[in-house]
């Protein structure tokens, strides 16, 4: 009998990165900037820690409970009916995270380079990918994460680098900002573009050592914090806060700023693009994929792949629902925010619980398959 393959921390490091590097990178430095002006690598570093320390948590309860997820384990340590109220939460969350994510790579991509085209469309054409590829099994997911991950971080990492030749570190001063009145609504914004990192509760029961899922932790905060911190530190300094402030996505006017050395390509925007749309299909993938799970275990269904294009046409209509861009941006904002509570109140919640019961798994059962 052919052994299962297992998870490693490489791939585990690599799951996590590449769904939050997706599409919250071009509007990135914009959100740091409204709350602190040239405070905003501050702000971001700030909103970087807060969701490490989301991340911890979750790593530390599925180090309790490496055999199941987060939604198997709920229901054991708070009941089933309360466990069960917590996933369809969850559903809901990721559904409409999902749906905000496809609709924001659907408005990019009609301002930027399909003009003449329906925004409608480019949405169902992202969401189909993610549910044709959601249908997988857990290992091809991370797979497929990790066939991906050196195509998102080199070039993001080279652009960042290129465009410090037109910095300005004045741009940068004072580095608490010069009206830090908003910095804790902005902390709290930058922090909720890292709640895709929520995956690993999916991938830790699939590891060959769920032991080691702390290093693989750090390391994803690490590279992904590291990088959204370079970003906007090149944007601000580049731009000027006040400049910052005039521009709809920031981080895309960095890569347009940006040529390589003796004028190979005079601009980058295009070759940016085509990354940025490899890291939106990524970062939509995990939600898609969590997403389905949760129905899944929902229903008690052996199968998550039935609900795959079940939950599409729902997802589609949330995303359509926003009148335009800059309602859509104050709804991402806000549901931000407030899906903190989800994905860092919720697993702390289960944390407490479990450590006061003194209820954890001391026996490694073989991989759970698909």
């Amino acid at each position: 009998m052919q052994e299962e393959p297992k998870i490693t921390v490489i791939q585990a490091a690599a799951v996590i990165i590449s769904t939050i590097i997706g599409v919250g990178v071009l509007p990135l430095p914009l959100f740091a900037v409204r709350a602190a002006d040239s405070g905003a690598p501050l702000v971001t570093l700030l909103g970087t820690i807060v969701a490490a320390v989301g991340l911890f948590i979750m790593t530390r309860l599925g180090m309790r409970f490496p055999d199941k997820t987060i939604i198997q384990y709920g229901e054991d340590l708070i009941g089933k009916w309360l466990g069960r109220l917590g996933t369809v939460i969850l559903f809901i969350f990721f559904a409409v995270l999902t749906s905000l994510t496809a609709r924001e790579f659907g408005e990019v991509v009609v301002t930027s380079v399909l003009q003449k085209t329906p925004v409608e469309v480019t949405v169902i054409i992202m969401l189909l990918l993610a549910a044709v590829s959601s249908r997988c099994s857990i290992y091809t997911f991370v797979y497929l994460h990790h066939f991906y991950f050196p195509a998102l971080i080199v070039p993001v990492l080279l652009i960042a680098a290129l465009s410090f030749k037109n910095s300005e570190v004045i741009n940068l001063q004072p580095i608490w900002g010069n009206e830090p009145h908003n910095i804790l609504s902005g902390v709290m914004t930058v922090a909720a573009l890292f709640q895709g990192s929520f995956i690993l509760t999916l991938v830790i029961p699939a590891m060959k050592n769920p032991q080691k899922t702390m290093k693989a932790s750090a390391w994803a905060m690490v590279i992904a914090g590291g990088l959204y911190v370079i970003i906007v530190i090149a944007a601000v300094s580049v731009f000027g806060a006040e400049e910052v402030k005039n521009l709809l996505w920031p981080t895309l006017e960095l890569a347009k700023a940006t040529s390589l050395p003796a004028n190979i390509l005079e601009r980058l925007d295009a070759a940016f693009l085509a990354v940025w749309v490899t890291a939106v299909f990524t970062t939509l993938l995990s939600s898609y994929y969590l997403t389905i799970h949760t129905v899944k275990h929902l229903l008690r269904a052996d199968d998550h792949k039935m609900f795959a294009f079940f939950c599409l046409p729902f997802v589609f209509v949330m995303a359509m629902l926003s009148k335009n861009i800059v309602q859509l941006y104050d709804t991402i904002e806000l549901f931000g925010r407030i899906g903190l509570i989800v994905t860092i109140g919720y697993p702390a919640l289960l944390l407490a619980v479990s450590l006061i019961r003194g209820k954890k798994e001391t026996r490694r059962r073989d991989v759970p398959k698909e």
